[in-house]
């Protein structure tokens, strides 16, 4: 922008600059602030920063189980994009993508639907560092399936989103190398026709080099994350619920070692 462009702007009203910049991205908008006073005004007022948290954050951030304190709309959309929060009894995590503030979602293993054939898993207190007071951990187990839903409308419209599952693996496993991963919609996809095109993904790291599939990633936070598979969620469609699922019906192929955290939905 030119100097005499850059002037020509700045007499505008703030209403009218406001307006501008809440057409730009988060990343943008923050910027503009420190190109002058009257930039910096219209840039942290709350009809820019409105524009950019979710339609529905209010509902979101009542559901919360601790108090969300911030003085401006800016305010929580930092803190709403860099300290995810716990919603519906600590059993949900929800943040917004700090680029471009698309609804993000963790459901716990609480959230999840985990069958097996023969025993154990165990719901029980993590002594790790996992935002969620339980993790899942699949002690022996025969059969693995794994599944998880949101509905659609609790995700940002326009959106390509992929599923992960995030986990650790322990010193002693078994039975881990690899799974069916697939992600589909409920009402438009039955569960044979989302098996017939799963992909597989690999869970543990030692697994045989002739194997091949996703491999899983390390986090920021110290757990692991391996795709499950992504879809786009449409504007003005109703797809209703997507689920994520693992699935492992390798008959007399037990599994144990497996300690899940949840299932994370994210743009990509």
């Amino acid at each position: 922008m030119t100097t005499k462009s850059l002037t020509t702007f700045t007499i505008l009203p703030e209403g009218c600059i406001s307006e501008i910049i809440s057409l730009t991205i988060p990343a943008d908008a923050a910027r503009s602030s420190a190109i002058s006073k009257g930039f910096k005004s219209a840039a942290e007022s709350d009809v820019v920063w409105d524009k950019f948290l979710p339609s529905d954050h209010q509902d979101i951030v009542s559901t919360s189980v601790s108090v969300v304190v911030t003085d401006c709309k800016k305010d929580l959309y930092f803190r709403l994009s860099h300290s995810p929060i716990l919603l519906r009894e600590g059993r949900l995590s929800f943040w917004l993508d700090k680029t471009s503030g698309k609804k993000c979602y963790l459901l716990s293993a609480r959230r999840l639907v985990i069958s097996f054939f023969r025993h154990t898993i165990i719901l029980g207190p993590s002594d790790t560092d996992s935002r969620f007071p339980e993790v899942a951990f699949l002690n022996t187990v025969d059969l693995l399936d794994i599944r998880g839903k949101i509905g659609t409308r609790a995700l940002s419209l326009g959106t390509k989103y992929a599923a992960y599952l995030v986990f650790k693996i322990s010193e002693r496993y078994h039975g881990l190398e690899s799974t069916n991963a697939m992600v589909r919609f409920v009402n438009k996809e039955s569960e044979d026709e989302a098996e017939k095109r799963a992909m597989t993904v690999i869970l543990a790291a030692r697994a045989p080099r002739h194997l091949k599939g996703k491999l899983p990633e390390k986090r920021t936070d110290g757990w692991l994350e391996v795709e499950i598979g992504n879809f786009y969620n449409g504007e003005g469609d109703d797809n209703g619920d997507v689920e994520a699922r693992l699935l492992d019906s390798r008959p007399f192929h037990a599994k144990c070692g497996l300690i899940i955290v949840g299932l994370e939905f994210r743009p990509i």
